[in-house]
């Protein structure tokens, strides 16, 4: 081995919770999409601008990913209830 182990670099705000948020906006409550995508959005940029010192943008981009597709089922989600509503009536 060679010398000491390195310490791992941490993680970015929000990168973590970019990737709960999407995969939950994803699986279950298509609310947390945008958010995730904000977040993911968020993370990513910490990660750029710490010139190598955080970690976490692989967690970000799927995170803001998910957060897109979330969204996508969100937006599909209120023009069927809008529609649906108007066809009732």
């Amino acid at each position: 081995m060679n010398g000491s182990p390195r310490a791992a670099r941490p993680n970015a705000p929000h990168a973590v919770l970019a990737l709960v948020l999407g995969i939950i906006g994803v699986a279950a409550c298509s609310v947390c999409g945008p958010f995730a995508w904000y977040y993911g959005r968020q993370a990513e940029a910490a990660v750029d601008a710490s010139g190598g010192q955080l970690d976490g943008r692989s967690f970000a981009t799927a995170g803001r990913i998910l957060g897109i597709v979330g969204t996508v089922f969100l937006v599909i989600t209120v023009v069927g209830v809008i529609v649906w509503v108007v066809v009732a009536s």
